[in-house]
């Protein structure tokens, strides 16, 4: 099924969270779907008990989907730093707390690698996608950006981790990246390359 046979009916982005809503969207915008959030939609956020970032991402597009009827689109991320034995990885969110403080979590990695002793700033950004139907079928994804961390913070554009974020190769955060050179190389894209890849193999 490509995303074209999805033109006919809304396609559900399973998440509460603006940024990444609004990055999954713009995605998607290539492709002229209609889309809504889950947020927008009122739909309930479940537990994500998974132990990996598909299983999270499998999770929240099954229920998106079978709550609304309706494809659903997911994705779980998170930044995995190596001389932290890759946390905060699947808790990313958590270490932000209830009220979704990144600037409180972005400090806690900074602290935790300062009190880690090593001058290791390896680490790598990493994206599973869940592509979701209400039948209960799915197809998931997951892509990679490697990097380094740095402190203090810098830049405002993007969401999350971005600010400490410097993907390899490259000499600014992604937090300081224009929003359209970030598309097209995070973790995300990748992800997002993968599954159009599947659904046009499908076809052919």
């Amino acid at each position: 099924m490509q995303f074209s046979a999805l033109r006919d009916q809304k396609l559900i982005i399973a998440s509460h969270n603006k940024g990444k809503v609004r990055e999954i969207a713009d995605l998607l915008a290539p492709f002229g779907l209609d889309v809504i959030s889950a947020g927008e939609l009122n739909l309930p956020e479940p537990e994500e008990t998974g132990l990996t970032y598909i299983e999270n991402a499998e999770l929240k597009a099954l229920a998106a989907a079978k709550a609304a009827n309706l494809p659903a689109l997911a994705d779980d991320s998170g930044l995995s730093v190596n001389a932290l034995g890759g946390a905060p990885g699947i808790y990313s969110a958590r270490w932000a707390g209830s009220d979704k403080d990144f600037d409180h979590a972005m400090r806690r990695v900074a602290d935790a690698l300062l009190l880690s002793g090593t001058t290791d700033r390896t680490a790598e950004f990493v994206c599973a996608l869940t592509l979701a139907w209400p039948d209960g079928k799915k197809l998931s994804f997951e892509g990679r950006v490697a990097g380094t961390i740095v402190w203090p913070a810098r830049g405002d554009k993007g969401f999350g981790y971005d600010p400490i974020f410097v993907p390899t190769g490259h000499t600014i955060t992604f937090g300081e990246m224009d929003p359209d050179k970030k598309h097209a190389m995070s973790h995300r894209a990748i992800a997002f390359d993968k599954l159009v890849s599947h659904l046009k193999s499908e076809m052919t």
